[in-house]
């Protein structure tokens, strides 16, 4: 059966098109998403990592105890993993035509996790993995809501909640070493 309409675009049609509409950059006709509601969710997921990436430093250089060293190196790398997230993030942004909001006036309001203060190093894994549990929520509920309409935020977002849930099964794995508890059963 013959189709009538190609798969592709007609390449003089996105040639015409591309130079026709260059002040927008690097959203295209084809783009299904609603800018400024992509940009207004990315500054809330741009908050979050912030969030993640101060609490992760403030741990790794706080932390106490015997056995405080590795779980102050895993914090450590934590923090980098999620400023690269925050940086991706903040790009993302930028290359929708937004600017990023690195303002910390009202940065805990903007983020879905919390900046909390562990009293002891088992309470700080616990707030981490508090966190990375909301992050995981939060991305999975992103990336159903982008699917196809932003296909290029889409995958920046699952590719931040592959890195997520690792952070998650860390901190699950450091508690329960902590706690010299069984691993939680599903």
């Amino acid at each position: 059966m013959k189709t009538t309409q190609p798969f592709l675009s007609d390449v003089k049609e996105l040639r015409r098109q591309a130079r026709q509409n260059i002040e927008k950059g690097a959203v295209t006709k084809a783009y299904q998403g609603d800018v400024k509601q992509t940009i207004e969710i990315l500054q809330a997921v741009l908050a979050t990592e912030i969030v993640c990436v101060l609490r992760y430093t403030m741990n790794a250089v706080v932390a106490a105890g015997l056995s405080s060293q590795s779980v102050k190196e895993e914090f450590d790398e934590h923090a980098k993993e999620e400023q690269d997230h925050m940086r991706r993030v903040a790009e993302r942004i930028n290359q929708l035509g937004g600017t990023p909001n690195f303002n910390p006036e009202g940065l805990a309001s903007r983020s879905a996790s919390e900046y909390t203060q562990g009293a002891n190093l088992v309470e700080m894994i616990k707030e981490n993995l508090i966190a990375e549990r909301i992050a995981c929520a939060h991305y999975e509920e992103l990336i159903r809501f982008f699917a196809d309409k932003d296909p290029s935020t889409r995958v920046m977002m699952e590719s931040i909640l592959v890195n997520e849930e690792e952070h998650a099964n860390d901190m699950h794995d450091l508690l329960v070493a902590h706690e010299g508890k069984p691993p939680i059963q599903n």
